[in-house]
């Protein structure tokens, strides 16, 4: 299926790429300046009152876009000063000598006096870490509002290279960066506009591998009119006597995503699973007996099952070639050793699992995701506020539907359920970790503030309604647009 529009993300050398690209296609860069600062400023107009603006302009290309946004915000009746870093050049020295206005020096005195500092200093390909005067100047500023990124601000990783400032308001053009959406990058970016500037949509780099999760990279399963509870796939969750919330809930969102039967297999005492939910089938037998029976086809691996049950089970399931979701403690007994993960169908850490098994993922997490996927094999979510989903084969996504409230006990075992439910019904195993990642987020978002894991699961339904919805907008919108 083709990717809907702007959903792709670019790093900066991508859309370095792509700029180079529209130039061939007959949009010369001085055009997408002026339409790139026309943005910025239409953008500013739309959300604030004029005010006395201080932009400071770089000698590059987001320099040349500050001073359009200076031209097109005192054209508006703006009280606007230029302050510049250094002389313009290439494009840029042509943006500025069409600036007519008021200038005024780069040191923090100025950017203190001004109510306003729109931030053209250094797009999000900077390549060193920024130091010295910017950061003083960008220090002192009380608001900002940000060309592309803010300074400082990396924009394939989302690190902050030395400082970047806090911005209310960023406007990017043509694609949003991984580091609009990766943290930090994304709360200093503040309000994110994505603006259409004349770039084609040809301007594209072929081979792009990374995306914002939306449903319509993916689609649910349709249960079929003749199908029935074995057709819709088997999850059997590993259970353990100390905490055995952690497996309910797995259990219980399994269910909620369509899995057709889900089974507790019990370690130790079962009489807390039988207490539970009924339509939950709970298992006393072996795990070689339960590995028999060739309708149970995936198997959920460590949510409460506790370090030593889960070192000698993960083996055993991994050799019987079943499709296992490993999250938890089945991560924890891995640690340092990821090649024992090697058979693992999707694995969930947090950022604490994940350095125990594959070290620190410092600042490229997304390329660290990658490495790790690559590393074992598997379908690698890496959890997190911007939690980034990669496949070996290069594939990425980074979420970005789960609201602050989803970081609470429990919610990483829905997680790990949702993703068992749906493999169990067939959808493969990338697009089945990007689509429970975007459930889950978006059965929080409908909970609110106050959520326990436990308001999960009832909730799924209704995103999953929400996200079939957008997928066949997507598709007939896509449709149109060939038509």
């Amino acid at each position: 299926m083709p990717i809907p529009p702007r959903l792709e993300l670019l790093t900066p050398d991508e859309m370095a790429v792509a700029d180079r690209a529209a130039v061939s296609l007959g949009r010369p860069v001085a055009a997408l300046m002026e339409n790139a600062g026309r943005a910025v400023a239409r953008a500013m107009q739309a959300r604030m009152r004029p005010c006395r603006a201080l932009v400071l302009c770089g000698p590059g290309n987001n320099g040349g876009d500050g001073y359009v946004v200076a031209r097109r915000l005192a054209a508006a009746g703006w009280p606007v000063w230029v302050a510049a870093l250094a002389p313009p050049r290439g494009e840029a020295a042509v943006a500025a000598a069409r600036w007519r206005g008021l200038g005024a020096p780069f040191t923090p005195a100025a950017a203190a006096r001004a109510e306003l500092v729109i931030d053209a200093v250094f797009g999000a390909g900077l390549a060193r870490d920024l130091d010295g005067d910017v950061v003083d100047v960008l220090r002192a500023a009380r608001r900002v509002v940000a060309v592309d990124v803010p300074s400082g601000l990396d924009g394939a990783t989302g690190a902050v290279r030395g400082f970047a400032p806090r911005a209310e308001l960023t406007v990017t053009f043509f694609r949003l960066k991984p580091g609009h959406l990766l943290l930090p990058g994304r709360t200093l970016c503040g309000e994110t506009v994505l603006a259409d500037i004349g770039l084609p949509d040809a301007a594209l780099p072929a081979g792009l591998r990374t995306f914002q999760n939306h449903p319509s990279l993916w689609a649910l399963p349709v249960p079929d009119p003749e199908g029935h509870k074995y057709s819709r796939g088997h999850v059997t969750v590993l259970g353990g006597a100390a905490m055995t919330g952690a497996a309910r809930l797995a259990a219980a969102a399994a269910r909620r995503a369509g899995a057709g039967m889900v089974t507790i297999a019990a370690v130790g005492s079962a009489d807390i699973y039988r207490a539970g939910e009924p339509g939950t089938i709970v298992d006393t037998g072996a795990l070689a007996s339960l590995l028999a029976d060739p309708r149970r086809t995936v198997w959920v691996c460590g949510p409460g099952l506790g370090a030593a049950a889960s070192a000698a089970a993960l083996p055993e399931l991994l050799a019987a070639g079943r499709q296992v979701v490993v999250d938890a403690d089945a991560l924890t007994v891995c640690a340092g050793a990821p090649e024992r993960l090697r058979g693992a169908t999707v694995l969930t850490p947090h950022a604490g699992e994940f350095a125990r098994v594959f070290g620190p993922p410092g600042p490229d997490r997304l390329a660290a995701a990658r490495a790790a996927a690559v590393r074992t094999g598997a379908v690698v979510l890496l959890k997190g506020a911007d939690t980034i989903v990669a496949a070996a084969d290069g594939r990425a996504v980074v979420n970005a539907s789960a609201p602050p409230w989803l970081a609470t006990a429990g919610a990483g075992d829905v997680l790990t359920g949702v993703i068992a439910g749906l493999l169990a019904q067939g959808m493969p195993a990338w697009e089945a970790a990007c689509a429970a990642a975007w459930l889950h987020g978006a059965a929080a978002t409908r909970a609110g503030p106050g959520l326990i894991a436990e308001d999960l699961p009832p909730l799924l339904p209704a995103a999953a309604k929400q996200a079939a919805e957008l997928f066949s907008q997507c598709r007939h919108a896509i449709g149109d647009e060939s038509g």
